[in-house]
């Protein structure tokens, strides 16, 4: 019989497993990544983020980071989750269908050069699917933030950086590491200060 110690202490070895399989297959992918978004953002642009769900949640702590500040002290940046605004998320559904509630908000709101982020553990979420699709009209910079196989938002988008596992919650974990590893080598990118001597 597996006890409860016994599960955490397994939930933990997954987390720090996949993290280190993610890891070894997308190094090179999240250096293009922080370079897409550091580009961006230099040339006057903003990034526009979405999800469902958990991934809502992690697509605000994200816009968070880059408004507020991570861990250096530096000028906000640029970020929206089209995640928090209830009342064109239930117009948009109530008068179109679910699947568009991203979408519109992409047109309406998002220039070309601008960074679209999507957030879906599947990689099949249709209303994240057709945000992505819109921005690519707009000339975006699409990223998808996955799990599983990727779906079909690894195949659209511009730079695609897939969580090897099928567990939502792991692969949730994953992508707020991600995240937090971007926006901290953003910083870094754009705000390093020369060290004196």
């Amino acid at each position: 019989m597996e006890y409860v110690e016994d599960i955490i202490v397994r939930i933990f070895r997954e987390s720090i497993q996949i993290k280190e399989a993610f890891l070894n297959e997308n190094l090179s992918k999240i250096v293009k990544v922080v370079d897409a978004v550091t580009a961006a953002l230099k040339g006057g642009n903003k990034i526009l983020l979405f999800g469902n769900g958990g991934s809502a949640a992690d697509a605000q702590h994200i816009a968070a980071e880059f408004v507020n500040r991570f861990i250096i002290e530096r000028p906000p940046l640029p970020a929206i989750a089209l995640t928090t605004d209830t009342s064109i998320i239930t117009s948009i559904a109530n008068d179109y269908d679910f699947s568009e509630v991203f979408a519109k908000q992409i047109r309406a709101i998002g220039q070309p050069g601008d960074v679209a982020w999507g957030l879906s553990t599947s990689g099949t979420s249709p209303n994240v699917v057709k945000a992505l699709e819109a921005a690519k009209k707009v000339e975006m910079i699409t990223i998808g933030l996955t799990g599983r196989d990727g779906g079909h938002i690894a195949r659209i988008v511009d730079h695609s950086l897939i969580v090897p596992s099928n567990i939502t919650p792991r692969v949730q974990e994953v992508h707020v590491t991600i995240a937090h590893v971007i926006c901290e080598m953003v910083d870094f990118k754009l705000f390093q200060r020369p060290e004196s001597k």
